[in-house]
């Protein structure tokens, strides 16, 4: 099936490799765009990651549905010239390699850009373009731990050690962000006729997502912000461990406020139950449904910071705890939406291929794989009524496109043959 999104006449090339390159491509194919994946002669290093399937992981597949595959060798002269061949026809360069990187290879984009003036060039780095860091090797942990996110998290394992988040968040939010700023870049060049360069980090993705907690603003910062810096960077000095700076920050107790009673998790009688109660209507409604009376943290004079306060929240807390256990999490969560508070059970990533609401609304979408077979994969993460996201593609199996992709720019299967004799490309055995 022929794609249908907006991008279907944009053809993508993507030298890219792990996740934030990965998942900036499989966007643009959901969005119709032909995307061309370029792997080494051994291939993406994440095809072989927690495997039963030689070559074929999960964590390869996931990111990269949706692609043709292009497999050959930088380093050989005649792979580059396949590249440069290949470039008149293409609109986009996706890449994630470490700054330096593609310039080494010739693939940068003033070494690209000068076959195809009007290209977009989409880069993914761990540090940013400038700054004394712009030259190191970057991956979600390190930008985890740089950023924050992972204090924000505030998990640490029986050891002390912080625990990063268990998804990639930078890789993704990074991905997501070049996927968004190709767009842009491709409705500029519309009406322009000027190609550009587009970039995002590692880092800048994980400070964005946390962008109401690294803000500076004197008002607020003077009262909360700057003393428990000043504690946590005291402590530090004294050679503080993790858990101990994170109860710095993030003292129990500290605050008496509605959240932490009607936004968080609560164990029932079989499962978890989490309430997502934002507003003071939504609250209201729990209280209701709990038989809750004389909870008073909605109240326009409520002092969070008052020591009663604080014992009070504590002590309904431990009331509402007692009183979900005595019921399966199924039933308070029906008791909840019929309410209109926001409520789920708290269910396991790998139940949700079988999850009838993501069925019923298409997430959900089954492939065919033509190394591992039939797949139930996650589907493309937006939808237009106009023109329909989405891609048939399952991730590509190693060297699956590269006869197909070559025939396109006239190469004769002879030639081809000499190629993949001398190591320069590789085809699906």
């Amino acid at each position: 099936m022929p794609p249908t999104g907006p991008l279907a006449d944009i053809r993508v090339l993507e030298f890219s490799q792990i996740v934030a390159g990965p998942v900036a491509g499989m966007n643009l194919a959901d969005l119709g765009a032909d995307v061309i994946k370029v792997e080494p002669l051994a291939g993406d290093s994440h095809r072989f990651v927690g495997t039963t399937v030689p070559g074929e992981a999960k964590m390869f597949q996931g990111n990269n549905r949706g692609k043709r595959g292009l497999v050959l060798d930088l380093h050989d002269p005649r792979g580059l010239a396949i590249i440069h061949r290949l470039m008149p026809r293409v609109d986009v360069v996706v890449s994630n390699y470490r700054p330096g990187v593609p310039e080494r290879l010739g693939i940068g984009y003033e070494q690209l850009r000068a076959i195809r003036p009007d290209l977009i060039y989409a880069q993914v780095s761990g540090w940013g373009e400038t700054g004394p860091m712009t030259t190191r090797a970057g991956s979600d942990i390190v930008a985890q731990a740089h950023s924050g996110l992972m204090a924000t998290n505030g998990k640490f394992d029986e050891g002390g050690s912080p625990e990063l988040i268990g998804v990639p968040v930078s890789d993704y939010v990074a991905g997501f962000a070049i996927a968004m700023g190709v767009c842009a870049a491709i409705r500029h060049r519309d009406r322009t006729g000027e190609g550009q360069y587009v970039s995002t980090s590692l880092l800048r993705a994980g400070l964005y997502v946390q962008n109401r907690i690294v803000m500076r603003e004197p008002v607020s910062d003077a009262t909360i912000r700057d003393p428990m810096v000043e504690q946590l960077r005291a402590a530090r000095a004294k050679g503080a461990t993790f858990p101990e700076l994170l109860a710095i920050r993030n003292p129990k107790g500290r605050l008496a406020s509605p959240f932490t009673l009607y936004y968080r998790g609560y164990q029932a009688a079989d499962g978890t139950v989490v309430i997502g109660a934002l507003t003071p209507q939504n609250r209201a409604a729990v209280r209701q449904v709990l038989g809750i009376e004389g909870e008073h943290s909605d109240d326009r004079d409520f002092d969070a910071r008052d020591p009663g306060n604080i014992a009070a929240t504590n002590a309904w807390r431990d009331w509402i705890e007692a009183k979900l256990l005595s019921r399966p999490a199924s039933e308070w969560v029906d008791l909840l939406v019929a309410a209109g508070v926001p409520a789920a059970v708290v269910n396991f990533p790998e139940e949700m291929a079988d999850d009838p609401q993501a069925n019923l609304d298409g997430v959900i979408v089954d492939m065919e794989h033509t190394v591992t077979g039939p797949q139930r994969v996650v589907g493309p993460p937006v939808l237009l009524s106009a023109s329909p996201t989405g891609n048939a593609l399952p991730a590509p199996a190693l060297g699956e496109h590269t006869a197909a992709i070559l025939a396109e720019l006239g190469l004769s299967p002879s030639e081809l043959e000499a190629l993949e004799a001398a190591n320069v490309v590789r085809t699906l055995a």
